[in-house]
């Protein structure tokens, strides 16, 4: 059964593609962005559906004064921290993310990372602006031939895997679900996290962020790590414990940490500070997503699964996002 999406709320700003989709599809959409909890609590009764970003949060207070009018809660990204899904299951709200958007991007961003693990690139260009010349001070080392450890082979870990195994690194990988043929189809060895840690030259997670994962790089992991392990996490705040990392660059043990996520965002904490401030962390605020290409793609791909659930059009028909079946269960 069609759920009959009508009147769509858009509270953070998303591409241009998204709107014009959904209005060529005839539904209307209404732009108000970033209001106080309030605010949004008012207008969400007025809507069939809503897109959010990152910085709104849909709470179950947010859900409750939407019941009977919210059918739907669209996230233009992969996450849906910012979304209590819970009680949007609750209140029959379906939720959904776009979990293809945002893959290249994030595998971009982390291969590049890696890379400038390696090589210094960030402290040597900034000693260039400072006007220095320190040839010795920043040489590195070659990725060819290295161990890389992905743990998480979803899209994103696989992505990465390809391209690594392009530099002629050797990749091994950890994930739950997928299988070991899956694995070796794009060049990955599956092992056992325990089999992982000794093994490897560099670790990079590419998880959800769920009770398994938090601090699933941590003290007892690193200690099992080789000396002088580089870890990168592109993925969610707290899947790498932070304070693990800093004690692990300060004894050696870790040679070097590259962040895009924070386990708060922005960072406040005195810990997170100092890990962003360390010689030998590359930080970077969160650019996982933050491509053109990859904007475009998470707005375009809500607004083809809000009219696939219409069941309005032969062309949108999948709605594979969908994070709560039990919600869409309710209008089928």
């Amino acid at each position: 059964m069609p759920l009959k999406i009508k009147n769509v709320l858009v509270c953070d700003a998303v591409d241009k593609a998204c709107v014009q989709l959904l209005e060529e599809n005839g539904i209307n959409v209404t732009y108000k962005l970033k209001l106080p909890v309030d605010e949004l609590c008012k207008e969400v009764k007025n809507f069939d559906a809503a897109i959010v970003r990152s910085d709104t949060k849909i709470t179950a207070e947010v859900l409750a004064a939407g019941a009977g009018s919210l059918k739907v809660v669209g996230r233009a990204g992969a996450g849906v921290d910012n979304i209590d899904v819970t009680a949007a299951t609750t209140h029959n709200v379906v939720v959904l993310n776009t979990p293809g958007g945002n893959s290249i991007s994030a595998c971009e961003l982390t291969c590049i990372l890696i890379g400038a693990l390696a090589r210094p690139v960030v402290p040597a260009g900034q000693s260039m602006k400072e006007g220095r010349w320190d040839r010795k001070l920043y040489s590195g080392n070659e990725l060819y031939g290295k161990t890389l450890a992905v743990l998480g082979l979803g899209r994103i870990g696989r992505e990465v895997a390809i391209r690594m195994k392009a530099w002629g690194m050797r990749v091994i990988g950890y994930d739950p679900i997928t299988t070991e043929a899956e694995a070796k189809a794009v060049g990955i060895e599956k092992l056992t996290l325990e089999q992982i840690w000794p093994l490897a030259d560099y670790i990079t997670v590419h998880t959800p962020l769920i009770p398994a994962t938090r601090n699933l790089i941590s003290s007892e992991s690193l200690a099992k790590c080789k000396q002088g392990v580089k870890v990168i996490n592109v993925a969610r705040g707290g899947i790498i414990d932070e304070q693990a990392v800093l004690d692990a660059l300060e004894s050696g043990k870790c040679a070097g940490a590259a962040f895009d996520v924070y386990a708060e965002e922005p960072p406040k904490s005195e810990v997170t500070k100092a890990l962003i401030n360390h010689p030998k962390v590359v930080a970077t605020p969160h650019l996982g997503a933050s491509t053109a290409e990859a904007q475009v793609r998470v707005a375009v791909e809500v607004a083809e699964q809000f009219i696939a659930l219409n069941g309005t059009s032969p062309k949108y028909t999948s709605y594979a996002g969908v994070i709560n079946k039990d919600a869409l269960a309710h209008y089928q």
